[in-house]
């Protein structure tokens, strides 16, 4: 029975960090979706498709994922040394500079909410390391070290991460007007092949081999701040 319960909370665990009624900030962000719309280069839910695909294959499962499963390694062996390892990291692989920022910007919201909410030595001192500026605190690698912190498995960590950044630009897709919400719940589905794949991929690339390739995507990003009107932080 006390298995059951522990198999219980961190399922709903599980649930709350992927939840998008989570408050990390993830929401505000479009990672290059909106430049691409208003410059006509995605127009339909098929274009929509293969640029989240590409972000999926290219840059999140080679890059972001793989520092947050590095991150959580390190927090599960109480190796703070290794979670900010992973930290720097990720931002030296974040040419972007609004990429960092928002990469900093929600991992602080996440941090925040996390101290409030978990009662951790780690958080503690990573919040501190902030403030002495040796620790970034960019959202992936906070993520991971939520997820140690929490209970959950670095797998199952890496799921509520995937499905959190599908749902989000998923949402955003919508609020740009270019999917209604039952094509995204459809979309959601058939994406559930892709996620496997991308997570049994990140999981086995070594920290100092991650990487990332996406220049239309990322050159969207760098367009963003020129737009005339933006309904969100990147």
């Amino acid at each position: 029975m006390q298995s059951q319960k522990t198999s219980i909370k961190q399922k709903l665990t599980l649930m709350q960090l992927s939840d998008s009624f989570f408050p990390s900030g993830s929401y505000t962000l479009s990672h290059g979706l909106e430049s691409l719309i208003q410059s006509n280069q995605i127009q339909q839910s098929e274009d929509f498709m293969t640029f989240l695909r590409l972000l999926l294959y290219n840059k999140i499962g080679t890059c972001d994922l793989v520092a947050l499963i590095h991150g959580h390694q390190g927090s599960a062996a109480n190796d703070l040394a290794k979670v900010r390892q992973a930290d720097t990291q990720l931002f030296a692989q974040t040419a972007i500079a609004i990429s960092r920022q928002t990469q900093r910007q929600s991992g602080r919201a996440l941090l925040m909410v996390a101290q409030s909410t978990w009662q951790s030595q780690q958080l503690e001192t990573l919040a501190g390391d902030r403030l002495q500026g040796c620790f970034n605190c960019l959202h992936p690698i906070v993520f991971g070290v939520v997820g140690s912190v929490a209970g959950l498995n670095s797998t199952d960590t890496a799921l509520a991460f995937l499905h959190g950044f599908v749902t989000g630009l998923l949402g955003a897709a919508i609020r740009l007007g270019i999917l209604g919400h039952l094509e995204a719940q459809q979309i959601s589905l058939d994406l559930a092949a892709d996620i496997e794949t991308v997570l049994l991929k990140a999981s086995a690339i070594e920290l100092d081999r991650m990487y990332s390739c996406t220049p239309t995507i990322d050159l969207a990003q760098m367009r963003h701040a020129q737009l005339n009107t933006r309904l969100f932080a990147s």
